[in-house]
């Protein structure tokens, strides 16, 4: 049985006993076919070396690692598939690595547009002719200082957006410095408070209690929706808004970039990678390590202006 034969009869099984999807089998038959075509004898009968030197050649072609991962998975399982059917005596994919996938920099803010976005919150907020009667339910001075308590809050604890939305009303009720939050795998973790970020709150909270509608809400940011509180897709939304209103490209904004400006500048400013790491909620330093570009930079940034023979 000649390659084509056996990698036809590896598609069969994976429609017939796994239930492939057409665009999953069109898409294996499009990587194994590839490699049977640049190997030597075809890929049935290939050696390890054959398909590392195939895997260098596509790598040496400019596909992305995330192809060239692809690629090395389709023909792994090609080779279970032969090993298990007795049609070879070997996988010869066993000793090959996946290619390294770079792990993208999170997108962020300068702190220029940072203070520019928050800024412009502030000033919606207190804009005198948004006439500032809750009791009158004006609804745009509402959204304002709802939008400016969360700006301000976002950016004073690097929330992620979900725990931020469902924050309780006794956050702001207490006036603390710090707060507990709950995060992911219901772990609890302390974060601070900014002056800026506690005033917003009570102002938010003061016109917060003349809206009938949300006294009994236990949430500081109840909406009428399913979980009693603000989606982050309203959030995110009315950030988009706010973004373009302060000259700020709504496409660069999202309450995520707003968390990893947080982070990033904290670190540019001298704070500890351990330390923010705790403030994030993450589990793992090796997740906090997408920021160590900032540290280098911080490094490189020192050396430059303080090594004596730097010039």
């Amino acid at each position: 049985m000649n390659s084509a034969a056996r990698i036809e009869a590896f598609l069969e099984m994976m429609s017939a006993e796994r239930g492939a999807a057409e665009n999953t089998l069109s898409s294996y038959r499009r990587d194994l076919e590839d490699a049977s075509s640049e190997i030597d004898g075809g890929l049935a009968g290939a050696a390890a070396a054959d398909i590392r030197a195939y895997l260098d050649d596509i790598a040496a072609r400019g596909f992305a690692a995330t192809s060239q991962a692809r690629k090395l998975s389709a023909i792994r399982q090609f080779f279970k598939f032969l090993y298990a059917e007795g049609l070879r005596s070997d996988d010869p994919t066993g000793t090959l690595d996946s290619p390294k996938k770079g792990r993208p920099l999170p997108k962020t803010m300068s702190e220029a547009d940072t203070g520019r976005l928050i800024d412009r919150a502030a000033l919606e907020a207190d804009d005198p002719r948004l006439g500032k009667d809750a009791a009158l339910g004006n609804s745009e001075w509402l959204a304002a200082l709802r939008l400016h308590a969360l700006v301000e809050v976002l950016y004073a604890t690097g929330l992620r957006v979900s725990e931020l939305v469902g924050l309780p009303v006794t956050v702001a009720q207490r006036d603390d410095r710090f707060f507990m939050v709950r995060g992911k795998g219901d772990k609890e973790r302390m974060v601070p408070l900014s002056a800026k970020a506690r005033t917003a709150m009570k102002t938010w909270l003061a016109a917060r209690a003349k809206v009938p509608a949300f006294a009994d809400s236990p949430f500081l940011f109840p909406a009428a929706s399913d979980s009693g509180y603000l989606s982050r897709q309203v959030f995110a939304r009315d950030l988009k808004g706010l973004a373009a209103r302060a000259g700020i490209a709504s496409a660069k904004i999202s309450p995520h970039v707003l968390r990893h400006a947080f982070a990033s500048h904290l670190l540019q400013n001298g704070a500890d990678l351990r330390a923010v790491q705790q403030l994030l909620g993450h589990a793992d330093i090796s997740t906090t390590q997408i920021y160590t570009h900032v540290l280098e930079e911080r490094l490189v940034r020192l050396v430059n202006d303080h090594h004596p023979l730097a010039d």
